[in-house]
């Protein structure tokens, strides 16, 4: 058995931080000796490692408890994701190293594309490993195959529009590397159904209310959540950008303002828009 300061020594994990890891549920240790002290086995090493592992990618501490509580946790299938998740954060750091050693010889060529294509492959990779067999049906059914799908994505996603976009979600994230590890990484499917279910909500509140002042207590009260769901929902510390971004699709783009109406009701999506910016813009 080892103690808490035997376990920080080793793993260089503070004995604070492995305090918070047990008052949270996280990693608990294997017993408690008569006077108290946590006690952990070699069983729970592996564990603190798995957590270690995942906190690697700046994947919350929520996420990988639920992981970890799943009921169909795979230690193997859990270590052959990490260690391809681990591979991908290597060529990506050797890719880095090469842009910078071309750059040094003045041999790099700019290139205006936020993410290349290989970066692209890694997301498309990601994405699917994540859908459900559902989606992943939907998505044969409307281009034949999985194949083709990533083709379509991979054609789609090197256009300048679309590196436009990638170049705003950068901006949202802080960073490249943040914005990477969000697509990489899009969390445990649960939660964000919980998040999707709680937006939903949001917006139909919204829509119930759009006889309202928009700059009323109520319904700032309500794009207050909205904000706050949507930095939960993504991982970002500011949503501004990001939602100001809706709002104006809202405002201006008819095909949207027709889908969600046929949802929230007529006049909703609009509403929602002004309410949107009047909060950020007050």
């Amino acid at each position: 058995m080892m103690t808490v300061k035997e376990i920080a020594k080793l793993t260089g994990i503070s004995a604070r931080t492995l305090h918070y890891y047990d008052e949270i549920g996280l990693f608990t240790p294997t017993e408690k000796s008569e006077v108290g002290y946590r006690l952990y086995d070699d069983k729970a090493l592996e564990i603190l490692q798995q957590i270690l592992f995942f906190r690697e990618f700046d994947i919350s501490l929520k996420e990988i408890k639920s992981i970890m509580e799943n009921p169909d946790f795979n230690r193997t299938q859990i270590l052959q994701m990490q260690k391809k998740m681990l591979t991908a954060k290597k060529e990506r750091l050797e890719r880095l190293i090469v842009s910078i050693d071309e750059i040094v010889k003045g041999d790099n060529k700019m290139d205006f594309k936020i993410f290349n294509k290989n970066e692209m492959e890694e997301m498309y990779q990601a994405m699917s490993e994540n859908m459900t067999e559902a989606q992943k049906k939907i998505f044969i059914r409307h281009y034949g195959s999985m194949g083709e799908w990533k083709k379509k994505f991979l054609e789609k996603a090197s256009t300048e529009e679309v590196q436009k976009n990638f170049q705003k979600v950068v901006e949202w994230y802080g960073g490249k590397e943040q914005a990477f590890s969000a697509a990489m990484h899009p969390g445990n499917s649960d939660i964000q159904h919980a998040y999707q279910k709680r937006m939903d909500s949001i917006m139909q509140k919204l829509a119930d209310n759009k006889d309202k002042d928009i700059n009323s207590f109520e319904i700032r009260s309500m794009i207050g959540e909205y904000d706050f769901v949507t930095k939960q929902m993504f991982q970002i510390p500011d949503a501004t950008e990001m939602v100001l971004e809706i709002a104006k699709s809202y405002l201006t783009n008819q095909e949207i303002q027709a889908a969600q109406d046929g949802i929230y009701g007529d006049g909703a999506t609009v509403y929602i828009g002004k309410a949107i910016e009047a909060f950020y813009k007050r």
